[in-house]
């Protein structure tokens, strides 16, 4: 069965479109993300505009990140002052990185910086995670009984000023750091179409020290704004939002977030770091092949037939 885009200006098929969102859910309720890190490429794998995956993808990360936030909220897994701190960052890089986007889409280059974007970010972030989560799951294994250790190394960047103390995440940092983070975060979700969970998680995990647990929910909290805000200035921006499509990624993903909390809670977090590690590094392999096969015409950087 199939429905009409109106944005998107193409018709796509509605079981495709809900297994899509329902996939991103599964992934914001399992690591804390916004699963627009897969959700985002699979759209433009179907044949939708990068511009308006992007735009619309949003609306879903924020449907994903309300869902899987009821869940952890009711858990305990929020540390509230350490997320109200993120969100300061990321509601000005998020409105910084809408007015990027114009820019980019005006000169033409926004579906190119989309994809190099995701290449390089997705491929940094899986080897590092992935590595990390073998290196412990083989050191607990030859000896079970060894304490765990920390996470993070106490850079110098833990030496910044204006420390504050977030008791839930048991952590005595400076403000600037989680904010910078945040600022990011708040671009690549303008930019690419994400809640940021892919780069902020494992950020909050192995650079500012945070327990696994909380990070999850915490993540939930700040994507869930910083969302928001994207998906307003692009809609009053660009123009770019399928009400149509988002609605059935929302559908979707509505059903998958609260699963993947319950898995997420039965699973150690060794073992989610690994598994989320993968699925960055497969998402990645599929763009690289995008970028580099050769395109139809030299007038064009590429085509794919669209899914009926």
């Amino acid at each position: 069965m199939e429905i009409y885009l109106p944005i998107a200006e193409q018709s796509m098929n509605v079981f495709v479109l809900l297994g899509l969102g329902a996939a991103a859910g599964l992934l914001a309720g399992m690591f804390g993300v916004g699963g627009g890190f897969l959700a985002t490429p699979l759209l433009i794998f179907v044949g939708i505009p990068p511009a308006v995956a992007v735009a619309s993808q949003v609306n879903q990360v924020v449907a994903n990140s309300v869902s899987s936030l009821q869940v952890q909220w009711r858990r305990g897994n929020v540390d509230l002052r350490m997320g109200l701190v993120l969100l300061l960052g990321g509601m000005a890089g998020s409105s910084a990185g809408v007015w990027l986007f114009t820019w980019l889409k005006r000169i033409g280059q926004i579906d190119f910086v989309i994809a190099l974007l995701y290449v390089i970010m997705l491929s940094a972030i899986g080897l590092l995670m992935l590595a990390e989560s073998v290196r412990t799951y083989l050191k607990r294994r030859r000896n079970p009984e060894s304490p765990r250790g920390k996470l993070h190394t106490h850079y110098l960047v833990h030496r910044l000023p204006l420390k504050l103390r977030f008791y839930k995440s048991k952590l005595y940092i400076s403000a600037l750091l989680p904010v910078g983070l945040g600022f990011v975060i708040g671009i690549l979700s303008a930019i690419l179409g994400v809640g940021g969970g892919f780069v902020m998680v494992p950020a909050m995990i192995y650079l500012l020290g945070m327990p696994t647990a909380v990070v999850i929910g915490t993540s939930n909290f700040q994507i869930l704004f910083v969302a928001a805000n994207v998906t307003f200035l692009q809609a009053a921006t660009n123009g770019t939002v399928d009400v149509v499509l988002a609605l059935l990624l929302i559908l979707g993903g509505v059903v998958g977030a609260p699963i993947g909390a319950r898995l997420a809670a039965r699973l150690p977090g060794v073992v989610l770091r690994g598994l989320m590690a993968v699925l960055i590094l497969a998402v990645a392999a599929e763009l690289l092949t995008e970028l580099l096969r050769t395109p139809t015409s030299r007038f064009s950087l590429g085509s794919r037939e669209v899914l009926p």
